[in-house]
C-alpha cells in the first residue's frame, strides 16, 4: 500500500502545481479573483485545474477501494498512468485545447479500471460476507 499511498501524494502535489499555475496565469494575464473569464490562456490554465479537480473526485477512492479490494500493485501502476496523464492533458491543453485526447485517455481509463475494480472488489466482498453469517 505504501506505493498507493505516494501516488496518491503525488496527485496531489500534481494539483497543487495546477492551483499554482492558476495563480500565476491570474497574475500573467490580469484575471483579478473571483473572475474565471477574461483571457483565453488563463482559462485554459484555470480549466486544466478544474478538469484536474473533477477526475481527483473519482481518483482518491477509487486508487483506494481498487488497492483494498484488487491489489495495491495494479492499483499504484494504474495511478501512475494517471499522473502522467494528467501531466499530459495538462501541457496539451494549454498549448491546444483540441490535443488533449491522449492525456485525458490516460486519465479517463486508468479512473474506468479504477472504479469497475473497486465496484468488483466490494461486490465480492459482500458476497463473501453473506455466505458467511
Amino acid at each position: 500500500m505504501a506505493w498507493v499511498a505516494l501516488v496518491i501524494v503525488l496527485a496531489l502535489f500534481e494539483f497543487l502545481v495546477f492551483i499554482s499555475l492558476v495563480g500565476r496565469a491570474r497574475t500573467l494575464y490580469g484575471i483579478a479573483a473571483p473572475a474565471t473569464t477574461g483571457h483565453e490562456m488563463f482559462e485554459r490554465y484555470f480549466r486544466v485545474q478544474q478538469n484536474t479537480m473533477e477526475q481527483l473526485l473519482l481518483f482518491l477512492p477509487s486508487i483506494w477501494l481498487f488497492a483494498t479490494f484488487i491489489s495495491a500493485t495494479w492499483a499504484a501502476a494504474l495511478g501512475a498512468v494517471f499522473l502522467v496523464g494528467r501531466a499530459i492533458y495538462a501541457v496539451s491543453y494549454v498549448r491546444e485545447p483540441k490535443s488533449r485526447g491522449l492525456g485525458f485517455g490516460l486519465t479517463s481509463l486508468p479512473n474506468m479500471v479504477l472504479m469497475i475494480g473497486a465496484l468488483v472488489g466490494a461486490i465480492r466482498g459482500v458476497i463473501a460476507m453473506a455466505s458467511v453469517g
